[in-house]
């Protein structure tokens, strides 16, 4: 019923920008909680950010603080990631993530319940 969908990952040279999206199908996508994860090879998925309802709250790791932005647009059912000042160690998997409950806690990968499949980044020197 809920699928998500991540586009936009390629390669970029450091210091440069990119902008990720990622397009949900499903109901009551207002009131989903989005968040975008990584996964570099050889390391566990993380948090990068998270952004609530109305749009307001946003939420990032202090890794990509400063860096990067979250924000979503209830009416096109689209959540972006705007990536700036890029470095070698942001390369990895970027995911899109949908929560749905309205539980768990937003920067761990268990309070969400649908996830997409991924798109590449990666970031030369």
């Amino acid at each position: 019923q809920v699928q998500l969908v991540e586009s936009g990952g390629q390669s970029v040279q450091a210091g440069g920008s990119l902008r990720l999206s990622c397009a949900v199908s499903g109901r009551t996508f207002s009131n989903y909680r989005m968040a975008w994860f990584r996964q570099a090879p050889g390391k566990v998925r993380e948090f990068v950010a998270a952004i609530y309802w109305s749009g307001a709250n946003t939420y990032y790791a202090d890794s990509v603080k400063g860096r990067f932005t979250i924000s979503r647009d209830n009416a096109k059912n689209t959540v972006d990631l705007l990536l700036n000042s890029l470095k070698p160690d942001d390369t990895a998997v970027y995911y899109c993530a949908a929560d749905s409950s309205s539980r768990g806690t937003y920067y761990l990968r268990s309070g969400y319940n649908y996830w997409g499949q991924g798109t590449q980044v990666t970031v030369s020197s």
